[in-house]
């Protein structure tokens, strides 16, 4: 559990606003959750919080990526200087329970492409919010089914040399405008991409934290991709 009142160490980038002006604090370092969360139109700083990210013996995907988001979260409000909400995510791959990281070389990424080729897998997303005022801890977990295209192994390879996959849990970008790796999908999109909006709208809800901005609306936008399940995310919980 953090500390308050634990020394502050200041963060790794900004939103561009003052410091002091900032009462949301993200705890990643993924250019795409910092483009997403900018979407909510709410201030925010960006911190790092570096956790060991190896599976534990047994444990499901899902469990994993709830139990890193949290991690995150807490460490990174350990570090802070408190009177601010700490957001942290983590997304992992699955197919038939088991985790799918980042790739660590080029091999592997064709590896992870390969045995995804034309089949379904599933997308977790754990979100953890801590609040270091009232030490309120907020945890949400999204769900989406993909199905893979039939992509050819030659478009394959010239995707994987571009680099792109090396840093993507399961070696893939769905968003990636040559690629294209998805041919279906059930569930959010944005959690593909490591960052559900709506999920993430209804946790700072839970700790009356008013976003004015028209999440959804927003989200689709900015993706460009119709979403027919976000109002039965906003409504849940």
């Amino acid at each position: 559990m953090f500390d308050p009142a634990a020394s502050c160490n200041p963060p790794l980038d900004s939103c561009n606003l003052p410091l002091a002006s900032c009462s949301l604090l993200l705890a990643s370092g993924s250019p795409r959750r910092r483009e997403l969360l900018a979407l909510l139109e709410l201030p925010f700083n960006v911190t790092s919080a570096d956790v060991d990210e190896a599976p534990r013996n047994g444990e499901l995907p899902s469990a994993m990526a709830l139990r890193l988001a949290q991690a995150k979260a807490e460490l990174a409000a350990q570090n802070s200087c408190g009177g601010t909400v700490i957001i942290a995510a983590d997304t992992i791959g699955s197919l038939d329970n088991m985790p799918l990281g980042k790739p660590v070389d080029a091999a592997d990424a064709g590896r992870i492409l390969r045995t995804l080729r034309g089949r379904v897998h599933q997308v977790y997303t754990g979100i953890a919010l801590v609040d270091t005022r009232s030490g309120r801890q907020v945890c949400e977990l999204a769900t989406t089914d993909v199905l893979m295209r039939r992509y050819a192994e030659a478009e394959m390879l010239a995707y994987i040399a571009s680099g792109d996959p090396l840093d993507k849990a399961a070696a893939y970008a769905i968003q990636h405008a040559g690629f294209h790796p998805v041919e279906n999908l059930m569930g959010c999109f944005a959690n593909v991409m490591g960052f559900p909006l709506c999920h993430l709208a209804r946790s700072l809800r839970k700790l009356d934290i008013k976003i004015v901005a028209d999440v959804p609306t927003a989200c689709q936008q900015h993706i460009s991709h119709q979403c027919p399940v976000y109002p039965h995310i906003l409504a849940a919980g």
